[in-house]
This record gives C-alpha cells, structure tokens and sequence, in this order.
C-alpha cells in the first residue's frame, strides 16, 4: 500500500502572522528606539554643523573671528586639502589646522616639512599626543586634561598677557625646547609658542614660529565673547595679513600607502573595552549553561487529576494554533490501543502496513475499507476546529467499533 508523505506544519514552526503576533512588541521598541537615536543624531548634527568653520555663523562655528579679522585687514582663506595647504605656506601668511588628528601620518609630516622655514606662523588647534609630535617635533600632549577651562596667562608672550584669562583649558603640552609656556594648568602649559630658529622673518620682521593651542573654545562663536578669548583669537591669528584655514575635508584623499582600517580607527580603549565584554559574555555562558549532572525528575507537591492535564493541553494546543501536534497526539494514542486489539505488536502500531489490514480484517462493510482507515489514521492535520472534533469523534467511534464483541 503506497501512502502520500506530508508535513504538516507545527507549533515549532508558526505561521508568519503568529510570527508577527509575537514579534510585534519587540520591533515596535526597535523602530522607536531607532527613531529616537535618529532624533538625537540630528540635532547634534544641527548643533555642530559647520563647527570651528570661518563661514559658519552656528554657536560652534567661527564666522565671528573671521569678521573681526576682515575688519582689521587680515583676509580669510578656507582651504581643504593638504595641496592647498601646504602652497599657501609663506612669511605673510598665518596656516590656521583647524582638526590636525582628522590628518595622517605621512599627512601630518608632509605639513610640517611644507610650514617648517616659511616664515609664516602655525596655529595647531588641539592636537593629540601622536598629531603634535609629528607637527610640532619636541612637543608632548599629556594625556590628563586640564581640570579649569578658563586659565591665567602666567607667561610673558605679550599677546597673552594682553588678552589676560581665557577659555584655553583642555590639552596640556610639555616641551624641552625655547618656548613660550602660556596658560598652565598644575605646571603644564595649555599654549605654547616655538619660534622656528630657521625660518627668515616676514616683511614686518616678524619672525615663523608655531603654536599649539590645548583647546578650540576661544575659536568659537558662543564663546568668543568671554573673557579674554576675542583678544587672544585675533592675536594669534592675526599677526600675518593673510590667513589660512585648513579644514580635513573627504575630498583630502589621503596617501595610498597611508590607508588606515576600521580597527586602526578605534582608540584603543574600545578594543580593550570589546575584548573584556566578550570575555564576560563567554563566562556567564558558561555559568548559566553549566550541568552537574543529569536532570532529575522530582514529584509533584500535590495530585493533579488527569482530566485537568488533558483540559490544560488542550487549550495551549488550541491558544497555539496546533491542531496538527493535537490530531498526532489522538491518531498515535487510538493506534497504539488499537494495534493490540487487532493482533499487531505495539511497535508496529505506527506502520500502515501493518496496522491497516489486520484493522480492515477486524472491520466488515465500509468501516473495512481501507482508504478510509488510511485517512482516518495516517491523513493530514485537519484544517479548523471542527474539522479537529469531528477526528477525535470518528477516531473515538472507530475504537469502539473495534472493541464491540
């Protein structure tokens, strides 16, 4: 007797609309969340655009200096590659790096090597440990920052004892060569002034020199109005009758050779900090996973009667959707008491071969044919509930059949 395989489909495998029932709650929470980084992304987008850029009128832009500079006759210039930068290099000229860490390495030497003996003046806005070393040779950024954000001048550079205190806290700088220590936060300077030994002076006879700058607030609009930050700005930036604002910008195609990784982009601290979550993650694995040993059934504290258990199945079968596991359960237990009474071994209660001719032998007219025992049996899941209760009916009228005298 040939029979027609089929899968039905199971509680383990739902539907795509229980699917979605189920899901809903969560997906919701992510598409909220989503929306809201979304949100937050674009506000600070909209608070930052244009930040330390002379054309920006935004708070953290710097459109203020260069207007105060027009007024004074020093031009403005904005440049955004590294070509650009290192051709405008000259004794009239103050080159102004508004992001030097955004630079690379061979980026960041090439600069040097282009301003290093021009004559011009260099104003490095808060460059790193590993940007300063390469631009400013003999320069080292301390890895704690400043504590106040405003600062004395507590030097003898004219230009910053004429601004007097000024928003420069943020990076520290030591150096071991002549320079002009400015604004020290616990005895590290916050600006430093290093007179190039080897650069000719300027037409005014004012000779290059570089200087690196601990923090970017007195460039900026909002702040540009506090203490002595306006005075300071146009000091430094205003020595030259030209000025020439460096903005990294994409279209700065970095070297070939020079390309960096995603991970050669991370500071070290986020790798280190990755590798101990995954280290934590593998350890509670392991100690929510652990066995002592095998699973141990324990009795029940109180009798549950049978038709309770039943009761109870049935309806996270029907809140589950599962007729097809509710019509296996009653198909395979009316075989394996029917199997039995017909003379086939229990074990070969689930075999149509066997059960289905002893079962029609025991049956006479049209409840032996079997086709229809073969459905009854064997066929496929029913398709509503009541096609599930008219089975359990049949199922239950052809077992009585069988045990009739």
């Amino acid at each position: 007797m040939t029979t027609e395989a089929t899968l039905p489909t199971t509680a383990a495998s739902p539907t795509a609309r229980q699917m979605w029932t189920r899901a809903r709650g969560i997906t919701l929470a992510l598409v909220l969340l989503l929306v809201g980084a979304v949100a937050i992304a674009v506000v600070r987008s909209d608070a930052r655009h244009g930040e330390l850029d002379p054309r920006s009128a935004d708070p953290y832009g710097s459109r203020a200096v260069a207007e105060l500079l027009a007024d004074r006759g020093v031009s403005t210039r904005v440049v955004t590659t590294l070509d650009e930068a290192r051709a405008a290099a000259g004794p009239d000229t103050t080159l102004l790096v508004a992001v030097p860490d955004l630079l690379t390495e061979r980026q960041q030497t090439g600069l040097h090597s282009a301003t290093s003996g021009s004559g011009g003046r260099t104003v490095l806005v808060a460059p790193g440990g590993a940007a300063v070393e390469r631009l400013a040779p003999g320069v080292t950024a301390d890895p704690a920052l400043s504590v106040d954000s405003t600062l004395a001048p507590a030097c003898d550079l004219p230009a910053a004892r004429r601004a007097g205190s000024a928003d420069t806290g943020g990076i520290r700088y030591s150096t071991h060569l002549e320079a002009d220590a400015c604004y020290p936060s616990r005895r590290l300077a916050t600006l430093l002034r290093m007179p190039d030994p080897s650069a000719k002076a300027s037409a005014e006879g004012t000779p290059g020199d570089t200087v690196v700058l601990g923090a970017r607030d007195i460039l900026f609009n909002n702040h540009l109005d506090e203490h002595g930050n306006a005075s300071l700005a146009l000091q430094l930036l205003g020595s030259r009758d030209h000025l020439v604002w460096y903005l990294p910008s994409l279209s700065d195609l970095p070297d070939p050779d020079d390309e960096r990784g995603f991970f050669d982009l991370l500071p070290s601290g986020w790798l280190w900090g990755t590798l101990q979550l995954f280290i934590a993650a593998a350890l509670a694995a392991l100690w929510r996973a652990r066995r002592l040993g095998p699973l141990v059934p324990e009795k029940l504290p109180v009798a549950i009667r049978a038709s309770e258990t039943v009761e109870g199945r049935a309806r996270l079968y029907r809140k589950a959707n599962a007729r097809d596991r509710a019509a296996t359960a009653l198909r395979s237990a009316t075989r394996t008491r029917l199997a039995p009474l017909v003379g086939v071994p229990v074990s070969q209660a689930d075999s149509p071969e066997s059960l289905l001719p002893a079962l029609s032998a025991q049956l006479h007219g049209a409840q032996g044919d079997g086709q229809a025992l073969h459905t009854l049996l064997f066929g496929p899941p029913p398709g509503d509930d009541a096609a599930l209760i008219a089975l359990a009916d049949q199922l239950d009228a052809l077992e009585r059949e069988v045990r009739r005298p």
